[in-house]
């Protein structure tokens, strides 16, 4: 049984589907996830320069050239994939509501924040310990995606 807001009815945690099930959505209730997300800016470039220099993620897949510019990068499990604003609807169709803030978790945030700076970008708000008790940076990248750095524990 569907339902419109949560798909296949929600089954407890404990229990497994049989073997073949059609309806099976995962043998394992316990399976990671991973975040991508995609961002839709004017330069492609900047943005590749930005996440690789500033940030050092590595460049997936480098499709700038094409009639459907894209760039793809990744560090550890983060992965952004970037395609060009011109892309007939691709930044229109997405927009959020309200505004969104990225939160990358890295094990030191006080040596990412240094890297941050050598590498000469500008800090939206140095580091700072949060009611919640981490401690974060935060940053935006060159086509105004707001960023905050933080430290995986208190």
């Amino acid at each position: 049984m569907l339902n419109s807001r949560q798909g296949p009815a929600a089954r407890p945690v404990t229990e497994r589907p049989a073997p073949g099930a059609a309806n099976r959505i995962c043998d394992d209730p316990l399976m990671e996830m991973s975040l991508r997300f995609e961002i839709f800016p004017a330069d492609l470039d900047a943005i590749a320069d930005f996440y690789t220099r500033v940030l050092r993620f590595s460049v997936t897949k480098d499709q700038r050239l094409d009639p459907a510019a894209y760039v793809s990068m990744k560090r550890g499990t983060v992965q952004v994939g970037a395609a060009r604003r011109s892309v007939p609807g691709a930044h229109a169709v997405r927009r959020p509501p309200a505004g969104v803030e990225l939160v990358l978790e890295v094990d030191d945030v006080t040596g990412e924040r240094d890297q941050v700076v050598a590498a000469g970008w500008p800090l939206e708000t140095d580091l700072q310990k949060r009611p919640w008790g981490l401690t974060d940076f935060r940053i935006t990248d060159p086509a105004g995606y707001y960023l905050r750095i933080t430290g995986r524990t208190a």
